[in-house]
């Protein structure tokens, strides 16, 4: 079993749509994948996520239920065989958290986007049609990365 942990900010935007996209589509696919969710900050630890982003999820038949913030702790880098930065700036806190001898690998998401490497843009601040946007990416991206696993 393949175990990827997805980490953006504060863990209720982007970082819960890759963790409820990828379980949704490794149960279609029956891959053997665990998917989990967390933040660099701690500032929602225990939310749930942000409201846009559970209804762009439910509008594509993805459900983000059970889900809480919380922040990545140092087990993470030991329990997990990916970790994906939605983002440079978390890339860069990760590395900077990372165990020196973790075995986890670090890898900022869209490295496996198929349309382009970059940062997933974090809608927070925005309208409904940013969470459309990174919902679209989300997909993609882990459409691809489990094609890559399988």
């Amino acid at each position: 079993m393949t175990r990827v942990l997805f980490v953006c900010l504060g863990n209720i935007c982007r970082s819960p749509l890759g963790e409820g996209v990828l379980r949704h589509l490794a149960r279609e696919l029956e891959l053997a994948v665990e998917a989990d969710s967390a933040g660099t900050a701690a500032y929602h630890a225990g939310e749930a996520p942000d409201p846009r982003s559970s209804a762009v999820a439910a509008k594509h038949g993805v459900s983000l239920a059970g889900q809480r913030a919380r922040q990545v702790r140092a087990d993470d880098f030991e329990r997990f065989d990916l970790i994906l930065a939605m983002d440079a700036a978390n890339l860069r806190d990760l590395r900077a958290r990372r165990p020196k001898d973790a075995r986890a690998k670090l890898v900022r998401f869209r490295s496996y986007d198929p349309e382009g490497d970059g940062d997933v843009p974090d809608p927070y601040y925005g309208g409904p049609g940013g969470f459309d946007e990174v919902f679209a990416m989300v997909e993609r991206t882990c459409r691809a990365l489990l094609a890559g696993l399988e």
